[in-house]
């Protein structure tokens, strides 16, 4: 524990330079405003906890569904089922709670994922030519070995069930055979030239099938591109058979007798192959091809896929993907079920990567039974259940529907009030989608249990359609509780043209869990206010019409006085509401303005429970030009308002009433203390410069490339709520001095030239109890505020705390002249008391509007304050406050406004996201840097705890979705579609093993039915093929050394020990099993044999003695 103790006697202007546990540069102080003459003396004794050892940066779960999908597989037996995706990840699914998410390394394309079946084991091709066998018996899955082909590329992989010999199709036609337990390539290779007649001239293209015949394991049917399929006799080294088409194979299924194999066809046919007669097909059918009047059928789609499966009771089903004609434009992707006569058409809402039929057995040669198909689509993963004719699909349990529209926002609140999550639940189950599958989610594998370290935590997520999303997020799980459209609140617009695209986008949401008011900021310059509700009601929604938009451009040039920019006590600034072109709830628009392309509906409307809108403020279009977006929100549910900015001003509503309370420029907000001089200039002139900051409307700012944002999360973010593009851009080269010198955000306050054409937005706004003014002596509602030229101004505010006078008296506001200074755009801004505890902001605790009045009991607003003058009696009075902008943070002793301490975060990059957070019963800053990099600072003292390079290259998305929260968690926008926890506690970290679902669970394996005498006599004895014996190092040698490199796993010692007692420990002790059986079953027969022969030597040796004795008397004997 270290302590750390400032005494602020006579403290100077360069004091935080040198300060303890700082490193701030010597100009600080008098950016900082410190005053020159001496404050009251002071102690402030705050003994820090946190150590750089409670902090670690780890990722913990990822939600959603897998970015750009490649490839399916699933283990029948333990009954997970794998995803693979373009940037080489792997996502493992089993029952609900059972979610893993595998990198390789490389990042290249998963091109087939195989399972060990019921061994906890997972073969994946890569495209980059790479076979990986990854551990699944960990709850963190790792690859063990990794074999990289150098001369040939793979294009297809079969692994028979129960054998340890994977068979490896290349682009060349050649096939490789695989040791998975070694991962070593065996000599034995089956090459094209002599799998194809001599006489054939024409290479036979990449080999797309490969599979063991199901009448005998010995048999290999190889599948090549362009139309030839070869039965190979393992043991003979020879064919068996070949079959010619015309049209390219695609796919190959088998009957499970082995006496028929079906296959798919680029022509959309498909044609059914007998093995008694191999020189035509018995059946050749265009499942979706008519024949047209002149005699000749009408030209059809691939078939990409075909599945072949028998059953008991039943006549067998032929599943397929594709096939369509092509004359029917406009088709959506198809999955077709052939069961007996009856054909059905499954329409898909994206295209079909992948299909599997699921089956009650793992054997290849017995009556299949399929009882569902997974889908997998580019987005979206549906399972159909097979058992019910209407073929119903099953409910997914998984929250694969995070994009539905694209995500433009997040929010992510842990310890949530407890009973927030169970109403969410309710409301949001009443309008979930029915006609579901009764029966249960087919993929049920491995385990989880809620673990010890779970507490409420919700997240939401905002989208580009205007909808909004409530997650339970508790136990690193995720479910979808609550959904709600913002559009609903608007007219629909006129002919379908809106003259705007996608204007419902969701920018930003400002949440009070407490009080349940909900706050959300759309791209059209709206802000829409609801209010929780378990009733249903007749809901009137007031609108309100703000005008933000300045009459002229300013330019900003240094100050002279810019060593000493504190204000003076403003005696000449009233503090009262000033309105320039404020409308009231539908009042008259003034002259050159237009009203908003969104409508708010006028008409009183029937709202069902969960969030109803009451408030809706619309900035104002003038001149034909669309408003600035806002950039910062903030609402208070304790004083009843609420504050928004953009880069021209600022605007403060009072959501009771229902008034505008404030409406100024960022200018006038200064009043006569400006630290800047500022030139007018044009309007017009300054347009073009300012437009990269200054966001436009969509239409306006997308009139020539006519880009929609529901395609586009860069389109989105180049809209951001701060030049963050821009300053993505410098960060890529922050070398380029050029790029520094165009760059027009995250200037320091203390630098000597402020040269370039610029507006000053709103970044931050923050309501809370707090001192205005340095004389204060006690603390008064405050709002503070933060803008992007790293200045923060507070606001005092007048509330009347009665109930009935806070209705009817209006609350008085404005600026009182106290200013604090950082380098940077404001980002956050937080509270401490004099113990170095966060101060909560006040809130308003829930209450139901709309429910039944009970009149022994009149509702009232019950308010909680969390005052840092509670603790005056402790280290008398005041509170810290605490500051992040892009660059530094700094932490002020309020109301004297002396800077304590400062930290020069970032001088190469810029902070993206700051929030003040709790973890590990202590209070501390956390920071995500453009760079990638994730920091937690202590508090006050701003000493560095963790720097992590986390993520080396950010992107626009991740950096529109990072956020921070209390207890040690983060999330980011990963992909387009998931969501990516992370946690930077180091409890957390070695707890996560616990919190993980286990994918393998032990299984027997089920047994082979068994085929009977007559069967197991005529149809050939399937036991007597022995792999090892053919593809051995004894009999097959070794393979070229340069065809295929090995490479062990990254997984270290530890990895070495799991593979040990894992899949290979387990497979090579299983081989040792089978080879003991074996050898005691020879010992068995031999000494059978043995027995056999003193038997019938005894019974030789009996009857001689016998027939010597027959005619003998006793007498004789």
């Amino acid at each position: 524990m270290k302590k750390f103790r400032k005494v602020l006697d006579g403290l100077t202007t360069s004091s935080p330079a040198s300060g303890a546990g700082t490193m701030g540069s010597p100009s600080c102080g008098s950016a900082a405003g410190t005053p020159t003459t001496a404050p009251t003396p002071k102690e402030i004794d705050i003994q820090e906890t946190l150590v750089s050892e409670n902090f670690q940066l780890c990722k913990t779960v990822r939600h959603g569904f897998p970015y750009q999908p490649t490839a399916l597989a699933f283990d029948p037996v333990q009954k997970i089922l794998a995803i693979g995706s373009r940037s080489g990840g792997v996502r493992i699914l089993g029952r609900p709670g059972v979610d893993c998410y595998c990198q390789h390394e490389s990042g290249a394309a998963v091109l087939q994922l195989q399972f060990l079946i019921n061994e906890g084991a997972l073969v994946t091709a890569c495209a980059d030519d790479t076979l990986h066998l990854w551990n699944l018996r960990q709850r963190r899955p790792a690859v063990l070995h990794s074999l990289k082909f150098n001369r040939e590329r793979i294009t297809f992989c079969h692994l028979p069930f129960q054998s340890k010999w994977l068979y490896v199709g290349t682009e060349r036609g050649n096939t490789h055979i695989v040791n998975i337990e070694s991962f070593i390539l065996s000599g034995y290779v089956i090459m094209w030239n002599k799998a194809i007649e001599l006489s054939t001239k024409t290479h036979p293209g990449p080999v797309v099938h490969l599979s063991d015949s199901p009448k005998d394991e010995g048999k290999l049917l190889v599948g090549f591109e362009s139309g030839t399929v070869v039965q190979w006799d393992l043991r003979a080294k020879k064919v068996d058979f070949r079959i010619y088409y015309d049209e390219a194979i695609h796919s190959v299924s088998w009957h499970h007798e082995g006496k028929q194999f079906m296959c798919s066809h680029s022509d959309g046919s498909l044609t059914l192959w007998s093995l008694r007669n191999t020189t035509r097909p018995v059946q050749v059918t265009f499942p979706h091809g008519k024949i047209l009047k002149d005699g000749k059928k009408e030209s059809c789609k691939p078939i990409l896929k075909v599945e072949y499966k028998t059953t008991r009771s039943s006549e067998p089903f032929i599943i397929f993907s594709g096939g369509l004609s092509y004359d029917k434009a406009g088709r959506r992707p198809t999955l077709t079920i052939m069961h007996g006569k009856a054909i059905t058409v499954l329409e898909m809402d994206h295209p079909i990567v992948e299909f599997m039929v699921l089956c009650e057995t793992p054997y290849n040669n017995e009556v299949q039974d399929p009882y569902a198909v997974v889908v997998l689509l580019e987005k979206d993963l549906i399972v159909v259940d097979l058992t019910q004719s209407n073929f119903p699909v099953f409910e997914n349990p998984y929250p694969m529907d995070v994009h539905e529209s694209p995500v433009t926002c997040t929010a992510y609140f842990a310890d949530c009030p407890p009973d927030i999550i169970p109403i969410l639940y309710s409301i949001g189950a009443k309008h979930k989608k029915t006609g579901y599958s009764q029966k249960e989610w087919p993929v049920s594998g491995g385990t989880w249990t809620l673990g010890s370290h779970t507490y409420p935590e919700i997240i939401v997520t905002g989208h580009a359609d205007g909808s909004i999303k409530f997650w339970d997020a508790s136990a690193i799980t995720l479910q979808m509780l609550y959904k709600m459209k913002t559009s609903k609140v608007f007219e629909k617009p006129k002919g379908g043209d809106s003259g705007e695209d996608d204007p419902f986008v969701v920018q930003m949401v400002s949440w009070c869990p407490q009080s349940r008011i909900f706050c959300v900021v759309g791209i059209s310059a709206h802000i829409i206010l609801y209010r929780f509700s378990k009733y249903d009601a007749n809901a009137q929604i007031v609108a309100l019409e703000v005008s933000l938009q300045c009459e002229a451009e300013d330019v900003i040039s240094p100050s002279e006085t810019e060593n000493n920019p504190c204000f003076s006590e403003p005696g000449s600034h009233s503090p009262q509401p000033h309105h320039p072109h404020a409308t009231s709830p539908r009042g008259g628009t003034p002259e050159g303005m237009k009203d908003s392309c969104l409508k708010v509906k006028e008409r009183s409307v029937r709202v069902p429970p969960g969030y109803q809108a009451e408030l809706v403020v619309q900035l104002q279009w003038v001149d034909g030009e669309p408003p600035q977006q806002i950039t910062s929100v903030d609402i208070n549910s304790a004083y009843g308002l609420l504050a928004f900015g953009n880069c021209n001003g600022l605007a403060v509503v009072d959501y009771l009433q229902k008034t505008i309370l404030l409406c100024m420029s960022t200018l006038d907000l200064y009043g006569s203390s400006d630290p800047y001089q500022r030139l007018t200039r044009s309007p017009r002139r300054n347009r073009q410069s300012t437009s990269e900051f200054c966001m436009r409307g969509l239409s306006n700012f997308y009139s020539d490339s006519k880009k929609r944002i529901r395609t586009s999360y860069q389109s989105l973010t180049e809209l951001s709520d701060n030049q963050q593009s821009i300053d993505m851009e410098r960060s890529r080269s922050p070398t380029s001095e050029s790029r520094e010198n165009s760059f027009s955000r995250s200037r320091s306050s203390s630098v000597s030239s402020i040269d370039r054409d610029t507006k000053e937005a709103i970044t931050t706004l923050q309501f809370g109890e707090s001192y205005a003014r340095k004389n204060d002596l006690l603390p008064t509602p405050c709002l503070w505020v933060g803008t992007s030229l790293g200045v923060v101004l507070l606001i005092p505010m007048s509330i009347p705390t009665d109930q009935e006078e806070r209705m009817e008296e209006s609350v008085t506001m404005g600026p009182s002249g106290a200013m604090l200074m950082l380098k940077g755009s404001v980002l956050r801004v937080g509270f401490l008391d004099c113990f170095g505890t966060l101060i909560q902001s006040p809130y308003e605790i829930w209450r139901d509007s709309n429910a039944p009045e009970d009149p022994d009991r009149p509702r009232k607003r019950k308010l909680v304050h969390f005052s840092p003058s509670s603790s005056q009696d402790a280290c008398g009075e005041g509170h810290l406050a605490v500051v992040c902008s892009e660059r530094q943070a700094k932490v002020f002793l309020m109301p004297s406004q002396s800077c304590l301490f400062v930290h020069n975060i970032t001088e190469s990059s810029f902070v993206l996201r700051a929030d003040i957070v709790s973890a590990c019963n202590s209070v501390c800053l956390a920071c995500f840097c453009a760079n990638g990099h994730v920091m937690m600072l202590s508090l006050p003292s701003l000493r560095p705890l963790m720097d992590v390079n986390y993520l080396p290259l950010t992107d626009m998305r991740i950096a529109r979705t990072f956020c921070f929260t209390h207890g040690g968690q983060a999330l980011y926008l990963s992909s387009p579609t998931e969501i990516q926890r992370i946690t930077y506690s180091q409890e957390m970290c070695d707890n996560l093993q616990e919190m993980l679902g286990e994918l393998f669970t032990p299984i027997e394996t089920p047994e082979a039915q068994n085929r009977g005498f007559l069967k197991g006599f005529f149809g050939g004895n399937t036991n007597t093929f022995d792999r090892e014996e053919l593809f051995g190092e004894a009999a097959a040698g070794k393979a070229s050394r340069s065809l295929a490199q090995h490479i062990p796993g990254q997984a270290g010692m530890e990895g070495m020990k799991v593979a040990a007692s894992g899949v290979v420990g387990d497979l090579a002790r299983a081989r040792i099993a089978l080879d003991e059986r074996g050898q005691r079953l020879g010992e068995l027969e031999e000494r059978t044999a043995l027995m056999m022969t003193s038997a019938e030597s005894f019974s030789k040796h009996a009857h001689e003695i016998m027939l010597k004795c027959k005619d003998k008397k006793w007498y004789q004997f």
